[in-house]
């Protein structure tokens, strides 16, 4: 990256930290975000893992810290790093699908991410990270921006052909994951082939690349 693109990328980050588009004018049909906006990404000139999370959760939204709670420690065990690395902007990136905590529903459950940060930033935002050769996508939606039609019908069956989505010919290569909510403690049982098969897989690839 040339020092003018770096720049480009530093402006980018800071309007992305000081985006209100979802309280201010939200899309429309949309509700506006019903608290302050608090933006959480952490973009990246150098690193090569990217993790492309769904959207900040309540502890996330209060501290600033992506992952910053038990999914984040969960994650972490999968990767097999520990906080230090993990938050190191030089060696991991984290986007997440939506920047700002968007709020619970009716039943306490955190609502799905905000549309409006996919729409404004993330084209932009995956293009000033040229770098990126593996994204972690963790959930639906952020299989279905960075897989798009590689997509499977369901959640399982995409994290299932991981295979053909990190060998593929195709730049950045981009596996799939459950998010490592506890929520998901069944799913895990229930396929024991993801720990089996997948977390060694990603384990070593996640050494590589943040060396």
């Amino acid at each position: 990256m040339s020092a003018g693109d770096a720049v480009a990328a530093g402006e980018l980050a800071r309007r992305v930290r000081a985006c209100r588009i979802c309280r201010d004018a939200p899309a429309p049909g949309r509700p506006p975000l019903p608290h302050e906006p608090r933006p959480v990404c952490r973009p990246s000139a150098s690193a090569r893992l990217l993790v492309a999370g769904q959207a900040p959760g309540r502890r996330v939204h209060e501290t600033g810290l992506p992952f910053n709670d038990a999914s984040g420690d969960r994650l972490r065990t999968w990767l097999g790093i520990d906080r230090e690395t993990f938050y190191d902007p030089a060696r991991i990136a984290i986007v997440p699908m939506a920047f700002c905590f968007p709020g619970n529903d009716a039943k306490g459950g955190d609502l799905p991410p905000r549309r409006e940060c996919v729409a404004t930033w993330h084209d932009d935002l995956m293009a000033t990270m040229g770098q990126i050769e593996l994204v972690l996508a963790i959930g639906a939606y952020a299989q279905r921006y960075h897989l798009g039609r590689r997509c499977r019908a369901s959640l399982t069956e995409t994290v299932a052909s991981w295979r053909e989505t990190v060998v593929e010919d195709v730049s950045p290569r981009v596996l799939p994951l459950p998010h490592p909510s506890w929520r998901n403690t069944g799913w895990l049982k229930r396929n024991p082939w993801f720990e089996a098969d997948v977390l060694p897989f990603l384990r070593s690839e996640v050494a590589r690349l943040v060396r």
